[in-house]
């Protein structure tokens, strides 16, 4: 298997076990989003919480350039950790939530 797909293949594993039994409440969905096309890779939770509209990305992963970049984490889950454990080398994850001056200092790529 190709590196690229690979890292979907990575990706869309993690996103899909993070799924299993978690809800909030039962008016508000986890929904996933895998754009292959743009390689784009998102979990949401979306719904109502009484008479409040509940919508947050929970994760935001995108492939570039062959590196896998984070660009949202609202979780105490270091997917860092998930994506080694899979294979995936330190120069390959990006953290896009990073100012791209601090990036040097996190021991992942700078791209």
């Amino acid at each position: 298997m190709d590196k690229l797909n690979q890292y979907r293949n990575i990706i869309k594993e993690f996103l899909l076990e993070q799924t299993k039994g978690n809800s909030l409440y039962e008016e508000i969905e986890t929904e996933i989003i895998f754009d292959e096309d743009r390689d784009r890779y998102l979990l949401i939770d979306l719904g109502w919480d009484q008479t409040k509209r509940y919508y947050n990305c929970v994760f935001h992963l995108e492939i570039r350039n062959s590196k896998i970049w984070i660009q949202r984490n609202q979780t105490d889950l270091l997917i860092t950790e998930n994506l080694i454990t899979q294979g995936v080398p330190k120069e390959d994850i990006i953290l896009g939530m990073q100012p791209v001056y601090a990036r040097q200092y996190t021991g992942f790529g700078v791209d």
